[in-house]
Formats: structure tokens, sequence, C-alpha cells
């Protein structure tokens, strides 16, 4: 048996499933820089998640032990996300801390009907009696909860907050980076969040990421998705991106779900949910507009925070009326529940400390301890090539929405972008767009100027009506099937609050696209008009710079 010796300390994270693992992580800069301290993993057996649990220790580079030698061994520490398992068999002062927010859902078929996973008193009462030696909670409400359920358990509750809060407390400021790393822009971020089970958003409403691809026009609008780590557990990573694959390819974003979920949550503009509890981390953060896609059927506690959260919340019904639900959408309705989940905020990760510190009979470091900022999204993302596009002109402006093909009823034209999309699309388009090669120049070198390849373009697809290549400066230079003027295009950018708004040069020349389907000369100037942005659009005839100019 090995415990402490001289004045260092033993602690074993003991983790069943990759969730519980990430929220484990969260906890353990409480313990950070304190070399008296000596930090191992194992894994806990049972679990139907436990390959990817595995996994996911191996990629954080933790030390492994195998559960034989963890039941073996006495710790000074142990610290556990989720009561299940045969946890009793491991030595030590035991903390049980939440592996969610809320304890809003009951798992169907596991412990006793109806109880909250997390506070099911078949899987915290043991032997003689409780096997943790503190719950370590986010609320006081919850204390009370635990208390009901096992008045033995409640006696050895305390409150300290919610760790994983504090990441996305502490990474506010990071917003514009989190954006930037998805591509967002300053198009509205949707995040759609699906938590597991037979009455997730992804079981019940399969098509939905898609659908809102199909309604959400591509130049005001992203979406991204946030899956909880037991359905990329259940189906695997290839088999995932293969049922998503519609709204992949219309832009969608699908993020990872360590950390990446959070700084997702800090980067959205809008969250459509089900009863998971990533709303209630999404509305603790900022009071940004939420709607209830799945009301979670008998899953959902009633009188939980989630359930709270969705009681107040608008309910998406078919995928068209989005935005009307997003705008019904009641500030402060958010918030309030999540006040409800959340208490100690911003000072977790100090009463943590306190707590662990505490059993393992040593005085904290005197640094002050902080909670690490969030990593950015490295996400699963195509980008679109080609449209369905839908023109609105009246005088001398012109709407444009842009749809990823095939999704709907067909627009006014396709627009295509050449050296991207498949060749189906190609010879389909009415508008077909180049944009540069970004290459590595190689000992005998050889590229296009615009005017030329406007040229080859027109000349190799007889039923296209236009082509343009967009130059890196941002102008286009369009050709016109039957006009021998080429034309230079260019959108001027907005000023927002100071910031500079640009629009998509394939936007623009969409809007062009007006005038040249009906054999009309367009106007020098005209408004563009992208969602609730209009966007000045100069036209003059090329100069022979312009068509000389490589890309």
């Amino acid at each position: 048996m090995i415990g402490t010796t001289g004045g260092r300390r033993t602690v074993l994270v003991a983790v069943r499933s990759a969730v519980a693992l990430y929220r484990l992580l969260d906890v353990l800069p409480a313990l950070a820089g304190d070399d008296r301290i000596s930090t191992c993993f194992t894994l806990v057996p049972g679990s139907e998640f436990g390959a990817d649990a595995l996994t996911a220790v191996g990629t954080a580079g933790a030390r492994i032990i195998p559960w034989d030698e963890a039941r073996s061994r006495t710790f000074d520490l142990v610290l556990v996300a989720s009561p299940k398992g045969d946890l009793r068999l491991l030595h030590g002062h035991r903390v049980l801390l939440p592996h969610g927010a809320g304890f809003s859902k009951t798992v169907r078929g596991e412990g006793s009907p109806g109880s909250a996973s997390g506070l099911d008193p078949t899987y915290l009462l043991s032997g003689e009696g409780g096997w943790a030696t503190v719950h370590a909670l986010a609320h006081p409400h919850q204390v009370d909860r635990l208390r009901a359920a096992s008045p033995h358990h409640g006696e050895q509750a305390q409150v300290v907050g919610d760790p994983t809060l504090e990441r996305l407390l502490a990474s506010r400021s990071l917003r514009d980076r989190y954006r930037a790393a998805l591509g967002t822009g300053a198009r509205q971020l949707v995040a759609i969040a699906s938590t597991w089970g037979p009455q997730s958003l992804l079981r019940q409403r399969p098509d939905l990421p898609a659908e809102l691809a199909a309604v959400l026009p591509h130049d005001t609008h992203q979406l991204a998705l946030v899956v909880h780590p037991n359905e990329w557990a259940r189906v695997g990573a290839f088999e995932l991106r293969e049922h998503l694959a519609p709204a992949l390819d219309a832009g969608m974003a699908l993020v990872g779900a360590h950390e990446e979920w959070a700084a997702t949550l800090i980067a959205a503009d809008a969250l459509v949910t089900d009863h998971g509890s990533v709303a209630l981390y999404y509305s603790a953060v900022a009071d940004r507009p939420v709607i209830a896609a799945c009301d979670g059927g008998d899953e959902l506690i009633a009188g939980s925070p989630m359930d709270q959260l969705l009681g107040a919340v608008p309910r998406l019904g078919p995928p068209q009326g989005i935005l009307r639900e997003l705008s019904a959408y009641c500030p402060g309705s958010g918030p309030e529940a999540a006040r409800a989940a959340f208490a100690e905020q911003g000072h977790a990760l100090d009463r943590i400390r306190q707590l662990l510190y505490g059993l393992l009979g040593i005085s904290a470091p005197p640094m002050p301890v902080k909670p690490r900022t969030l990593a950015a999204a490295s996400p699963t993302t195509r980008t679109p090539v080609a449209f369905d596009v839908f023109l609105d002109r009246c005088g001398d402006r012109v709407r444009v929405n842009r749809f990823p093909p095939h999704t709907g009823l067909p627009g006014n034209h396709l627009a295509v972008e050449y050296g991207a999309a498949d060749e189906r699309n190609v010879q389909s388009a009415c508008l077909l767009y180049r944009r540069s090669l970004v290459t590595t120049p190689g000992p005998l070198d050889a590229a296009w100027t615009a005017g030329s390849w406007s040229a080859h373009a027109l000349d190799l697809y007889p039923g296209c009506q236009a082509a343009a290549a967009v130059l890196p400066s941002g102008t286009s230079v369009l050709r016109v099937r039957g006009d021998d003027q080429l034309l230079a295009v260019r959108a001027e950018p907005r000023i927002e609050g100071g910031r500079v708004v640009r629009a998509d040069p394939a936007a623009a020349l969409s809007a062009v696209h007006a005038w040249v389907v009906k054999r009309e000369e367009p106007p020098p100037a005209f408004h563009c008009a992208l969602g609730d942005r209009d966007f000045r659009v100069v036209i003059s005839p090329a100069t022979a710079a312009e068509e000389a100019q490589t890309f």
C-alpha cells in the first residue's frame, strides 16, 4: 500500500467517460504549480463509453495506471465526476463532482426510476453507507436535492461552484478569436446543442442541422454543432460526420467535444438546444437568444434548471420559423435559469482549492489560482462552393440570398466557384467565378490572367451566362457572354462601430446577375442587400491592368 511519504501527496483521477474526464481536467488547475502533488489517472471499468475515455486520457498526455493497480493502492485524494462504477474499491478521500450542470436529466433504465443522473441513491449508496467523502456541488439547491434523495449524503455536501463555467467566464474576452477560428466573420453564429440518448436533438430531429442550413442564408448566418461526448463515442467520429454530411457540405461547423464546445458558446449569437446542460452554460455567460428544438421527454427532471429554461424560451417548430422564434426570445429568461444552476460564479476554483488542500492536509501555495482560458475550435467544416441564388431587384437595390444547392426550390441562378466545386455543378452554372489560388510557384510557373480565364470558361461551358475572376484585391473582372466589354465589380466595405465589414465578392457578382439575366446593362452603382446590411457595389469598365492581372 502506497500513501503519503514525506511531504508528498498522491492524487488519483478516476474517469469513467470522456465527459467526466473533461470536467475533472477543469478542476486540476486548483492543484497546478505544486510539486508536492503527484497525479495519475485510471479508467473506471463498466461504461460503454470507456474506450473514448481511455483515448481522451491518452490525448491529454496523462499518466495512466491500470484499474487493478489503482484499487490496490491508497491515495491521499481521489477525484471522480460520476458516481457509477465500483468506486468503493478506491482508497483515499473521495471527492465527487458533477459532470454536467443542473442535475436536470434522468437516464432511462438506470438506477432509481426518475432520479436525476448524478443524484441517484442507487449509485450514491454502497455497503454501510456512502463512499464519497465530499459531494462538491455547484449550487445550494443541489444540496437540498441531494439531501432529499439521500439524507446521509446531504451532510457530506459542499457548495464550491462549477469549474467549467469558470473557464467560460474567464474566456469571454476571447470571443473575437473564437469567431475568427470558426470563420464566422460578421455573420450571426447559431449554435446547435445535442445531448446524448434517445431524447437528444440528433435522435429526435436528426435532419434539423441540414434543414436550418437550407433556410438560413449563407451570407448572414453560420451554424455550429455541439455534440455530447457520449454521442461521439456511440457512433464514432467518422459515422457522425457521414450522418451530418448535408449540413457540413452546407458550411456547418462540427466542433470538438473537449473545450471547443465551450469556446463555440462564447462565439455564438444564438443557441438551438435540447434538454442538455450546454444551454445553462451558454445562458450563464451572456443573455443571448435560446430556442428549444425538443422538450426532453421523460428524461427531463421536472423543476430542474433546464426544465425552467425550456419552459421560458420559444419552441422551434418547422425550421422555417427559426428567425421568428429567435426574435421571440425574452431577454433575461436564460440567465435566470442559469442562476438556479450555478453559485459562487468567479470563485469556484478558489472554493475547490480550499476543499482539496484541506483534504490533502497541506497548505495551498501562495500564488493565486485562476481558470485556464479555452482553446479555439479547429472544426470540421466545408466552405460551400456552389449556391442557389435568390434575387429580389427593386430599382437600384438587389437583395441576395444564397443557399446550398439542391436543398429547396431552385433559385434565380446557380453560382459556382470554378476549381472548387464538382463538375456537375460547374456544368449547370449560370455564373462561374474563380478565386485566386494560393500556390507555391514551381520551376516553370503558369497562371491565368483575369481576362483570358473568363473567356476560356465561357468557351468551355456554353450554358454559362457570365464568368468572373475574383482578384486578391476584392475586385472581380466579369465577362458577360456576348459582350466584348469586361466589367470591374467591387463591393465597397461598410463601417460598423469602428469595424470594417466586407461582403463576399461572389455575392456582389450574383447581384449583378439580376441585370445580366435580363440582358440589361447594369448601372454604374447599386446597393446589394445581404440580410440587414446594404453594400454599395460599383461597376466600371475593367482597365487593361485589371484584365491582365494574374490570379
